[in-house]
């Protein structure tokens, strides 16, 4: 379908026609969640043990080392093997370190080593089945609502953030520490139970028995040969690594706005309040073929709307624009993701996803490092204005040497067999 310059709501399509979509959803949102609560949790927790910025620092060591050191693996593991069992494993692995943090805090355990080592089990587990969960969607859905299927998901994570924080401090508040964790657990044993009802999903290349065999060579390369593959990852990268501008909030609000953590808060709430915003309205999108465009496009006005961001005087402008930014970023995040599914072979799905789950991850860390280190020397607004606008000329610079991201369209649902679980428009009505 052709975008005809309606605004159309969040397209339902996918969980409306395919009841395994709709348990992966509802299993993914449940997790999301408990992640959102457990965050939350680790970081009182680690405070009152160590009562250091090093200790709570170190929460980004014990998550963030091992989403790229396993995230790179899980995508050889969902080459390899039965995606639906790599995720069945991880998740179960997931719920063993979810079971082990509410243990720990049960027992009040003082030792912040052994919470540590707790969140980078969990978070190692999901790493390594982050490439098989993102090939889910594409093997689920038809090729006209993939972009669908990962809005909905992103919608689900934008709630999940919005939410997820505020309700983890009622908990943390009436029941402490354990009743937080416990949530956590029964959230991944939904997505676990979730997990289990998905139909079998064998990388191209092996028998129907399961049996396995090692990955045709060259998954690397395959993001280098095709344009479409590295400019969508290029252009992301550019956006985050440019202008990611999480870590600059502390000093911008201290500097325009007295250091109210309130405001403060406002910040972070109203990127979640622009991405649940696009996310609800983002059938107008999905529907457009065009996808690289939109994907430049989108992560071009993410860069402009932090540069305006790092001059906005009015705390009302400054919060348009970073709810701006979000919902930007959604636009982005989604057709890029659908993007790189579609454009990828199934044999290489899981290895060229654990590429894009690795800048996903290191993309924004580093964004957020080095507009740190340039406010440091300059000032938060002239890090946040350089940044946004450094971003929207590298964005322009990928789009200049790449006509076929350009020139991309989605291939038609006619092109690809039907998915299992899925219900035919036909049969209902």
């Amino acid at each position: 379908m052709t975008w005809r310059g309606r605004v159309r709501l969040l397209d339902t399509r996918p969980l409306r026609r395919s009841q395994p979509f709709r348990d992966l959803w509802i299993g993914t949102s449940a997790s999301q969640l408990g992640g959102q609560i457990a965050n939350v949790a680790v970081l009182a927790q680690v405070w009152d043990l160590t009562r250091s910025p090093v200790g709570t620092g170190a929460i980004g060591l014990a998550t963030g080392l091992p989403m790229v050191l396993f995230g790179l693996l899980g995508g050889t593991l969902a080459d390899t093997f039965d995606r639906r069992a790599v995720v069945r494993a991880t998740t179960a692995g997931q719920l063993l370190a979810a079971t082990g943090l509410c243990a720990q805090a049960l027992a009040d355990n003082r030792n912040v080593l052994l919470l540590l080592a707790l969140v980078a089990a969990g978070t190692s587990c999901g790493a390594l089945g982050a490439p098989a969960r993102r090939a889910f969607p594409v093997r689920l859905l038809p090729t006209d609502q993939v972009a669908a299927g990962l809005a909905l998901t992103n919608v689900s994570f934008q709630a999940a953030m919005l939410t997820g924080p505020a309700l983890a401090g009622l908990i943390i508040a009436r029941w402490d520490l354990p009743a937080a964790y416990a949530a956590q657990a029964a959230a991944v044993a939904v997505a676990m139970l979730a997990v289990i009802r998905l139909p079998a999903m064998r990388p191209e290349g092996t028998d129907a028995a399961g049996g396995r065999r090692r990955p045709e060579r060259g998954g690397w390369r395959i993001v280098l040969r095709r344009p479409t593959l590295w400019g969508s990852m290029a252009t992301d990268l550019s956006a985050t690594l440019l202008a990611m501008p999480i870590a600059l909030f502390p000093l911008v609000n201290e500097v325009r706005f007295g250091g109210n953590p309130q405001t403060l808060g406002l910040f972070l709430s109203s990127v979640a309040v622009g991405g649940i915003t696009a996310g609800l309205l983002s059938g107008t999108v999905t529907r457009w073929r065009r996808g690289g465009l939109v994907q430049l496009y989108a992560a071009g006005v993410w860069g402009l709307a932090l540069a305006c961001f790092g001059l906005a005087g009015p705390l009302w402008l400054a919060l348009g624009c970073l709810a701006v930014a979000g919902a930007a970023d959604t636009v982005s995040v989604v057709t890029r993701s659908a993007l790189v599914q579609l454009e990828t072979p199934d044999a290489y799905r899981g290895r060229v996803s654990s590429v894009e789950h690795v800048i996903g991850v290191a993309g924004p860390e580093l964004g957020n490092f080095r507009g740190g280190l340039l406010a440091s020397a300059t000032s938060a607004p002239f890090s946040l204005v350089f940044g946004g606008l450094s971003a929207v000329l590298a964005i322009a610079a990928v789009s200049a040497a790449n006509a076929p991201l350009r020139a991309y369209r989605t291939p038609s649902s006619a092109a690809k067999p039907p998915a299992p679980g899925v219900v035919d428009a036909a049969a209902t009505g």
